[in-house]
């Protein structure tokens, strides 16, 4: 594997004419890893398993081999593409730079073609990613059914009783599915806070796919904030799903249609900025440019809107916010114990490291316990925990583990998929799991009552 070929050899223009892995990624991304091996010890796979072809060096082999015609995408080297989190650790780690995030991306929809062609794909998968997500009825209709299986009394007799025990994989599943959010609090939500103080940087939210209909509590925390801090909030009518769990799942071309448009929406919206509180819808909107980047017609509009996307904390801290002065409250012994779990899409994808940690520290009588690999992968990372359950759930126990050694009352993390997987391992009551910019809110709300009594 590391004999020389003619293609390293050739000038860096006939690599990109000559090898392509498709969906616009040249060669020479494969070419950047030099194979030092630094990556490895950072890469929780290959931490768990020890397997060279489950490192992003040896998924780099597969890859560049597939594309030099040495072997296929068959059943055994798609098992190691499919074993990838993409959680991007290897990124951070990289002296070379390599584009970890476009290779896995490319090398997966390959996966995905060849899986097609073998009759393998998933129809529910094909089903959520393309018939379900991009459409916003179709969510709220499965919002209404899920409101319903919980409220009604058929989730608790199915979890009392046992049942779900014996469903196996079934199961495991349901214990995963979110609560649903209310259609008061949507509606809140989507109502924005258009007013602003004079001066202030206007902002266009991203409600999202999932965040809309399950954690519409933290978009309306979102919204809070922001106007606690004169921001203009507007809510695009419109806007559709950020296509990252298709982009990061292998299927592009969907992603590309969604991309094109929200930028429509969101750029006729004249908003300053686009805020997310999701780290993957972040990350993947701030791909944009990449993504689009052959296209004629919005490869710049893509580049101008990726410009303008900020994480909800990123954008607090750059545009200055006030420290709340309530507490949010505080534990029993003392000042509320808080650890705080890096999103990897948010740490490793769009390298926003200290704005939770600063939005934390402002709230009085936060105690922040730094928590041991904070930066490594929980196990959802997006549909991995669905796909992949047993990797998952050896890195949900190692998770744990740290955070248990914090004795944190509340762990802060700014991901959906995070809160959803760490929320799972807890077999304790007493320990909430909420995004950074729940806290402040709550701090904010906090504050008003004092002002009020």
């Amino acid at each position: 594997m590391t004999a020389e070929t003619s293609l390293e050899k050739a000038h860096p223009a006939e690599r990109r004419e000559r090898g392509s892995l498709g969906e616009s990624l040249e060669m020479d991304r494969l070419l950047d890893c030099i194979h030092c091996g630094l990556c490895l010890s950072f890469c929780p796979t290959y931490s768990e398993l020890g397997n060279e072809m489950d490192s992003p060096r040896g998924r780099i082999y597969l890859m560049r081999a597939a594309e030099e015609g040495r072997i296929a995408y068959t059943p055994t080297v798609r098992k190691h593409i499919d074993s990838c989190l993409g959680c991007l650790a290897c990124e951070t780690a990289c002296p070379s730079g390599v584009q970890y995030h476009s290779l896995i991306e490319a090398a997966r929809t390959k996966v995905e073609a060849a899986r097609e062609n073998e009759g393998g794909r998933s129809r529910i998968r094909n089903f959520a990613l393309r018939r379900l997500l991009p459409h916003t009825g179709r969510l709220s209709a499965v919002g209404i059914l899920l409101g319903f299986y919980r409220s009604s009394g058929i989730q608790w007799f199915l979890r009392s009783s046992g049942v779900l025990n014996r469903l196996g994989r079934l199961g495991e599943l349901e214990a995963l599915s979110p609560v649903v959010t209310p259609r008061s609090v949507i509606r809140k939500v989507d109502q924005g806070s258009p007013e602003g103080e004079p001066g202030r940087a206007s902002t266009a939210l991203l409600t999202g796919c999932v965040m809309r209909f399950a954690f519409g509590h933290i978009n309306l925390a979102t919204v809070r904030a922001l106007a606690e801090n004169g921001h203009p909030v507007l809510v695009p009518k419109g806007q559709v799903c950020c296509g990252a769990l298709h982009g990061h799942s292998g299927d592009r071309r969907t992603a590309r249609e969604l991309a094109r448009k929200n930028i429509d929406i969101f750029t006729s919206s004249e908003a300053d900025y686009v805020i997310t509180n999701s780290a993957g819808c972040g990350s993947m909107m701030k791909e944009y440019g990449e993504l689009l980047s052959g296209d004629p017609e919005y490869g710049e509009k893509a580049e101008r809107f990726s410009a303008k996307v900020r994480d909800i904390t990123e954008f607090l801290v750059e545009q200055g916010f006030r420290a709340p002065s309530a507490p949010v409250g505080t534990d029993a012994q003392g000042p509320l114990p808080v650890t705080y779990h890096e999103a990897c899409h948010l740490a490793h994808g769009q390298k926003v490291r200290n704005p939770p940690r600063e939005v934390l520290r402002a709230i009085p009588d936060v105690e922040i316990r730094e928590l041991d690999e904070s930066d490594w992968c929980c196990g959802s990372a997006g549909t991995y925990n669905l796909t992949q359950p047993e990797m998952a759930k050896r890195l949900l126990r190692r998770k744990m583990g740290h955070i248990a050694k914090t004795g944190a009352s509340v762990v802060a993390t700014g991901n959906p998929g995070c809160i959803i997987q760490i929320e799972s391992g807890f077999q304790r009551k007493g320990v909430e799991v909420l995004h950074p910019v729940e806290l402040l809110a709550r701090a904010y709300e906090r504050e008003a009552d004092c002002r009020d009594a």
